[in-house]
């Protein structure tokens, strides 16, 4: 219960960008507005109290450090994207993913530097579940204001749970099977970091 809960709050980051990103020029159905506006002002309030001011306080850090620290989460991030490459027969993609997440985790120290765009190996869009899903001809569904997690609709709700429920590697490695090189700790702080320096950097959007 408490992986899950941390799991929802970290991604209340990464949610609304994701969301206004891909459905920002379509028309999608507000099937449960109530609901909608309840966990809307709940969400408001969070961000309010909790997440805008870890954000303005990651600000202050030293660029080097807010840099190193988004090239290691957005390395990271490519162990979801390089299985959705390839779910959506982006055969292409996925092998310039591949090379970027080898090279900047060698060389580039776990992603800290980005060495991989040096080489010409360029960065690309991050790819989820949901993005996957929309690729196989699935609609959007209903528009949807989940607790924690932000703005959403019912096809990429679905592949939050996809993601959750076995769909990232990551997860796997970290929390999900024991290892002698990761804890539980590891993902947290990586989606808890990633999330921080998106909002840290659309705070006056």
């Amino acid at each position: 219960m408490k992986k899950i809960l941390i799991f929802l709050i970290i991604n209340f980051f990464i949610s609304f960008s994701a969301f206004s990103a891909e459905n920002s020029n379509k028309k999608i159905n507000d099937c449960w507005k109530g609901f909608n506006k309840a966990t809307f002002s709940l969400n408001q309030t969070l961000d309010g109290i909790l997440f805008e001011p870890l954000a303005k306080g990651y600000r202050y850090l030293p660029s080097p450090i807010r840099a190193g620290t988004s090239n290691m989460v957005s390395n990271i991030s490519n162990l979801v994207t390089i299985p959705n490459n390839l779910l959506q027969g982006d055969i292409k993609s996925a092998a310039n993913n591949t090379m970027r997440l080898i090279v900047n985790t060698t060389l580039g120290i776990v992603g800290i530097f980005d060495v991989a765009s040096g080489l010409g190996l360029e960065k690309l869009d991050k790819e989820d579940y949901g993005q996957t899903l929309a690729s196989w001809g699935m609609g959007p569904g209903c528009y949807i204001v989940l607790p924690i997690l932000g703005p959403s609709t019912s096809r990429d709700a679905v592949g939050h749970a996809v993601n959750f429920f076995g769909g990232d590697p990551w997860y796997n490695i970290t929390s999900e099977n024991d290892t002698r090189y990761f804890k539980d700790s590891d993902y947290f702080f990586s989606k808890l970091a990633d999330g921080v320096d998106f909002r840290a950097k659309n705070l006056e959007a």
